[in-house]
């Protein structure tokens, strides 16, 4: 195949993806419209996850009047935010909080997305900025943990990057030395202090953020440009109106998510999950305390590191990677029935390792 011959197809390619030249408020608002079949509520997920980032933005810009990212000072103005600034408490709830319900949904989001078959051609590419997004939410849960710069934060976030290094000892040659680079340069020094909670402070407010941006108006120009999928294989029972009556219904998703939001972060410390000694400032030399777990949302990767050896979760990890991306084309001609049970298998999954990952690890250790 000669050059132009592969520019005219990547061309056409981009084209039917991104077919811009539909770009106009008819095609976007006016005419636009939401099948409606008992699979519709996954179409809230989407914006629900948006609203949750909206609530992470906002509320994170007002921790930032007070917070401090230094090894001296980052847990000391925490605590300070928390007990002195008026609602401080309830604006750092509503942060954490919301960090943890947007995981969630995406990761429903992503599920459901699935199993609707919703990455069908023409929206592989839909598919894959959702992957991108999915792994930018993670990214932001993992750097922002460190912040607090409390005992539990400190030592989960060495164990995760040392986790990188190690898998170096997997790869031949050259290669085996690029976890350790990926990790000094995250780390940046011998062991976890100021340069790296500054590059974790700068990942968690600048650089993730600007990424999320990015490729969330990617993902919602896509959404947009292609409409909502049928999602089942019956044709929908109808069809209703994106604007106004969907809008108005995402709205009042939106409004009940706010209500059980504050009123969870009112009620309920986020830290009440956890054991409060852990939440001590960090010491740089004390022992590492036991009970050390990273956020709810890594057990599904957590526990099976303490069951099995290294190297099959790392193998297990890459193949759940590449199919991740790879899915519009491993799945392909996979009806949706079989895609349901699979996305069932993967919620299980990640339930039973959630809720139930310690009991295993115990059962597994004897």
């Amino acid at each position: 195949m000669n050059l132009l011959a592969f520019i005219q197809r990547a061309e056409a390619y981009l084209g039917e993806r991104l077919p811009v030249h539909k770009l106009s408020y008819d095609a976007m608002v006016r005419k636009k419209e939401v099948p409606v079949h008992r699979l519709s509520w996954g179409y809230y997920l989407g914006g629900l996850a948006l609203f949750f980032f909206a609530v992470q933005v906002v509320t994170g810009l007002m921790l930032l009047f007070y917070y401090q990212p230094t090894v001296s000072d980052a847990h000391a103005s925490v605590e300070y935010i928390t007990e002195h600034v008026p609602a401080g408490a309830l604006v750092r709830n509503m942060h954490a909080w919301a960090s943890s319900m947007m995981i969630a949904v995406v990761m429903v989001h992503l599920l459901t997305t699935f199993a609707m078959k919703a990455f069908a051609r023409p929206r592989e590419l839909t598919w894959v900025s959702g992957a991108v997004l999915l792994l930018v939410t993670f990214g932001l849960g993992f750097t922002g943990y460190l912040l607090p710069w409390h005992q539990i934060a400190v030592n989960a976030t060495k164990i995760g990057l040392q986790s990188i290094e190690e898998v170096g000892a997997y790869l031949p040659g050259a290669l085996s030395e690029w976890p350790r680079l990926i990790k000094e340069t995250i780390q940046g020094e011998a062991s976890v202090g100021q340069a790296t909670l500054s590059r974790f402070f700068a990942l968690h407010v600048v650089i993730l953020p600007l990424t999320m941006v990015a490729v969330l108006v990617w993902h919602l120009l896509s959404v947009q440009l292609h409409g909502m999928s049928q999602g089942v294989d019956e044709p929908p029972k109808w069809k209703e109106k994106f604007f106004p009556t969907f809008f108005i219904k995402d709205l009042s998703v939106w409004g009940v998510a706010f209500m059980v939001l504050f009123v969870v972060a009112l009620c309920l410390p986020f830290e009440s999950f956890y054991a409060y000694p852990l939440f001590e400032p960090f010491d740089p030399k004390g022992s590492t305390p036991d009970g050390i777990k990273p956020e709810w949302y890594f057990y599904f990767v957590y526990y099976p590191l303490e069951i099995l050896p290294f190297w099959v979760v790392l193998l297990l990890s890459l193949v759940a990677g590449v199919v991740l991306f790879l899915t519009p084309w491993i799945f392909r001609e996979t009806s949706r029935r079989t895609l349901r049970l699979l996305a069932a298998a993967a919620a299980l999954y990640l339930v039973v390792m959630t809720l139930f990952g310690e009991q295993i690890y115990r059962l597994f250790k004897g």
